[in-house]
């Protein structure tokens, strides 16, 4: 593939440190689908607030990668910023808010996440009047779907376009949606749309079992992964650390020493996209190697790490990987 101004700006000048690890990994991502590689990526923190939307969703339309596995707030975070982005507020100098200042964003419905605000009633509860909808459909014809099943049919509905505030080609879910790529959420709990949820059993107006479980994310992954890993197999490019990486990649060693399946290939290529220092028993922190003990990683896996602000080192692996 030629390669475009940005690829081009990356191979002359990212020769050292992590600009080199950098490189590397974006070479090795893109050799692993030339050989007939599948990718899982995994987004941990707030990427979609942070609007890596713009680029992981041509990887998607690409096909660049073959599955997702995302935090809660990831899943939901992407569609706020597409019915909502005007709404938005960005705080370039949040380091020097007073407890007041914090305070004061709260009580005008503000939600801050590091630089940007999220706006309460344009983001949350625009969205939740129509995920409403949708669990209360499920919950009449007696059928349960994933978390993400669900987001997918409130964007095929229809029903949120009146609101798009971005091009919806920006939008990494819309893009997925588009595809019916396969996401896993494990966590979901953890999430502004898993509290809205768990408020309606609280209040017995819908059943805990409408939505999936996490348990059934794995048991659905392990079945995924038996189908997906012939050949070359598949990779996992991990942003971030978190449940979002280790939920899924242990997928691997559950069928191995679990299930006692051993015909099961390992992930066959590693990258992780982080800045959380290698200490302390930290699973965001923690170097590829250790991986190999858990039964994750075999001694030639290609391994990656890139000690630096996801925000930035991602959208230029997406850059090296789209040839642009």
């Amino acid at each position: 593939m030629s390669k475009g101004p940005v690829s081009q700006f990356i191979e002359h000048h990212y020769r050292h440190f992590n600009a080199a690890a950098l490189i590397d990994a974006a070479k090795g991502y893109e050799q692993h689908l030339l050989e007939g590689g599948k990718m899982m990526v995994t987004l941990a923190g707030a990427m979609s607030t942070a609007e890596l939307g713009i680029s992981l969703a041509e990887m998607i339309r690409q096909d660049k990668i073959a599955i997702i596995s995302c935090t809660g707030a990831n899943l939901e975070e992407d569609v706020m910023n597409l019915v909502a982005h005007s709404h938005y507020k960005r705080i370039p100098n949040y380091r020097d808010l007073t407890p007041q200042e914090e305070w004061d964003l709260l009580e005008n419905h503000y939600n801050r996440v590091t630089d940007t605000c999220i706006p309460e009633e344009e983001a949350f509860r625009r969205l939740q009047k129509h995920l409403v909808k949708q669990w209360n459909d499920a919950e009449a014809k007696g059928e349960r779907y994933f978390p993400h099943e669900f987001l997918y049919k409130t964007i095929q509905s229809g029903e949120l376009e009146q609101y798009y505030e971005i091009d919806p080609k920006n939008s990494w879910v819309v893009a997925a949606a588009e595809k019916n790529l396969p996401i896993v959420v494990p966590g979901w709990e953890d999430s502004t749309t898993g509290n809205i949820f768990a408020s309606y059993v609280i209040k017995n107006e819908l059943k805990a079992s409408t939505v999936k479980s996490g348990i059934e994310y794995m048991t659905w992954l392990a079945d995924w992964y038996r189908n997906n890993s012939g050949g070359k197999g598949v990779g996992f490019f991990q942003i971030g650390g978190g449940i979002a990486g280790d939920f899924p990649i242990c997928v691997v060693p559950m069928m191995y020493q679990d299930l006692e399946w051993h015909d099961v290939p390992f992930w066959s290529y590693f990258c992780q996209v982080s800045d959380s220092t290698t200490s302390f028993g930290s699973y965001s922190g923690a170097v590829p190697n250790e991986k190999i003990t858990w039964g994750k990683l075999d001694i030639h896996t290609p391994k990656y790490i890139i000690e630096s602000d996801a925000t930035i080192v991602a959208p230029l692996v997406f850059a090296w990987v789209l040839g642009l």
